[in-house]
């Protein structure tokens, strides 16, 4: 009877020790689209695109909607979260949520102004609420460009 247990307590020992234990790899999470009647889905939201310029000494020159000057200061990133949000609709919006954001920065602009934004693109504070209303949650940064000499 004592050689059988110590044989089980060594399969025991053994079947732990070679045990290994395996997280999933990945998000099981899927989120399907709803079924819709037939034709391709509207994707009126057009991608994005903000430009930073700026000057020799790193402040803000230039913010850029596009083609479109919004201006410097506080004025132009207001300017700019409200054009965001005159694109995207309202905030929620489903279409919104696969919509880009690309921001073009000059290499010597200071930080201060890409975190700004960044929040503007991204979204606002409501004043009624006092939440956040979030506009595009993808936002991407174009590869820098060195300084010309």
């Amino acid at each position: 009877m004592a050689p059988m247990i110590d044989v089980v307590f060594q399969l025991l020992i053994f079947f732990m020790l070679t045990l290994k234990i395996i997280e999933p790899e990945g998000d099981f999470n899927i989120n399907m689209p709803i079924g819709q009647s037939g034709g391709p889905p509207d994707m009126s939201i057009t991608p994005i695109e903000v430009q930073l310029i700026a000057n020799e000494d790193g402040t803000l020159r230039s913010l850029n909607f596009g083609t479109r000057s919004l201006g410097t200061g506080d004025a132009a990133f207001q300017a700019l979260n409200e054009e965001i949000l005159r694109q995207i609709g309202e905030p929620g919006n489903p279409q919104a949520k696969d919509t880009e954001a690309t921001i073009d920065a000059d290499y010597g602009l200071n930080y201060e102004y890409v975190i700004r934004a960044v929040g503007a693109v991204t979204g606002r504070v409501n004043p009624e609420t006092k939440q956040i209303d979030r506009y595009i949650e993808k936002v991407k940064f174009a590869p820098p460009k060195p300084p010309a000499t």
